[in-house]
This record gives structure tokens, sequence and C-alpha cells, in this order.
């Protein structure tokens, strides 16, 4: 029953990527923790192999369709793999509970990203300007993320990839696939040299993850993406409080819920009714700084 619900719960990580472009990834760690009982390390090595193997071939039919900037991909990619691996080497000094802590503190982060939503970019593939220092730090910082606690990064590298680099938002997932593999093949080398890795196991999971990326892929034109990403937001922001009850005590894990609960009431507040309280406080600062 463990691992029927193990791959069911991968089908519907890969779907979650193959819809959004991003996102799911962050899923595989605490699948494979508190459904698959595997110890922290282990699960983020798991999880490196699951997400490049996916991101790689997601990435072929983006590629294909010409959705990918090799250029910016090769720069991103180079500084990722040198924080992947750095990242993956550090790992090793860490205990496990603060790399699940860690890893739900980036889910909120990455549940932040997929409420706040994405901005979409005009830039076209001749006119491309890479700032190549902002990549390289920021490449390095999200690839030692990613080798540190086993997420993808897509939800830093989409943002990122439009914003930064100027790719509009659909250049912008392809080519974020082709970096989030890079980066997970190299964080997964460094986990090899300490952990080992239930192969039978993660194999499965990744067929399951694989599969279910090809479906998402075919459903995202019939569904609405922007509200599957708001849905998805608040479930990761939900996943992070329970990780942090386990990890951190339940009173920690109820802050959390609490802190969730009461933000997805102004949230929903704020986008069906005029009665926003952000809306509010955010005219009183502009009158406050007009009136200094």
């Amino acid at each position: 029953m463990t691992i029927a619900l193990t791959v069911l719960l991968a089908v519907f990580v890969g779907i979650s990527l193959g819809l959004l472009g991003g996102g799911g990834s962050i899923l595989t760690v605490p699948l494979l923790v508190y459904v698959a009982g595997l110890d922290p390390k282990p699960a983020i090595a798991t999880s490196l192999l699951v997400v490049g193997v996916t991101g790689a071939i997601g990435a072929i039919g983006h590629a294909r369709a010409g959705r990918v900037w090799w250029r910016t991909a090769a720069a991103f990619g180079l500084a990722a793999i040198v924080g992947a691996y750095a990242g993956g080497r550090l790992a090793r000094f860490v205990p496990g509970t603060i790399l699940m802590i860690a890893f739900a503190l980036i889910m909120i982060v990455a549940a932040a990203a997929m409420l706040r939503g994405r901005t979409a970019s005009t830039t076209t593939p001749g006119r491309q300007h890479l700032p190549m220092v902002k990549i390289a730090v920021l490449g390095t910082a999200v690839g030692m993320v990613s080798g540190l606690v086993g997420a993808g990064g897509g939800f830093l590298l989409v943002p990122a990839l439009a914003l930064l680099a100027g790719l509009p938002m659909t250049a912008a997932v392809g080519t974020s696939l082709v970096v989030i593999a890079m980066q997970s093949f190299a964080g997964l080398a460094a986990h090899l040299a300490d952990e080992p890795i239930d192969w039978r196991l993660a194999a499965v999971v990744t067929a399951a993850a694989v599969l279910g990326a090809i479906l998402g892929g075919r459903l995202s034109s019939m569904v609405d993406a922007n509200a599957l990403r708001t849905m998805f937001g608040w479930f990761v922001l939900v996943m992070a409080s329970v990780i942090l009850a386990e990890e951190a005590g339940p009173e920690v894990g109820l802050t959390a819920a609490g802190i969730t609960l009461c933000a997805a009431g102004v949230y929903t507040i704020c986008r069906r009714t005029t009665h926003c309280p952000l809306r509010r406080l955010a005219s009183r600062a502009q009158a406050g700084a007009a009136a200094a």
C-alpha cells in the first residue's frame, strides 16, 4: 500500500510539473520522507534523480518547439552545476532535521511565488542580453539550494529567467527545465558519494513522475494554469506547516498553519471584494509619503 500510494502521489507531482512548468518537485522530498519512509538525506538524493530525469524529458518537448534559449540555459546551467555540487557536498554536514526545516521554509517561498504569479516578457531572442555577473550569482545560489534540499528550483528559475534574462514566459519554462536537469544531476553526483539510494524505489517514483509530467503537458491546454497555480500554492503552504510541525514541534506548525489561514482569508477578500485591508494600508502609506 505504501508503494502504491507513493507511486500515485509521484504521478500527481509529475502532472503538476507538466501543467505548471515547475513547482511540483517541491513535494518530492516530503513524499519520499513521510510516505515512502526514507530518511531525509537519501530522500533528497532520490528527489534530485527524480527531478533531473523528469526535467530532462520535459525539456525535450520544449526544445523541439523552439522554447529553449540555449545560450541562457548554458550560462545559468554552468553556474547552477557549481552551486548544486557544492550544496550536495555541504548537505553531509547538516542534520536531516535542519534540512527538512530549511526545505519547509523554501516551500513557503515557492508558494508565495506561485500565488504572486509570473510576469511576462516581450524580449525576442535576437535582442537577448545576458547580465553575466547576476546570472552567475543567481545560478550558483539556486543550484546550491537544489543540491542542499533536493528541490528543482523552478519556482526561482522561471521568474529569474523572465525578469533578469528577459525571456518570454514560454521560453522561460522550457529553458528552466534544462537548467533544472543540469543542476539536479550535479547535486545527485555530490550526494552519491555519501548517501545510498534505493534504486528500485527511485526508478518506480521517477517513472511515475515522468508519466505524470507527460499527462500534465497534454492537459495544460485544457486547464486554467493560473487558477491551478493558486490552489497549488496554498496546498504547498499547508504542506510546509505539516513539515514544520513534524520537525520543529506542534507549536511551530500550528503557528505556520494559523498564519497561512489568515493569509488565505486576506487573499480571498482582496481578490473578491473591494474591502481589501492591504489596499487601505498601501493608500495610507502613499498618503503619508506624499505629506512628508
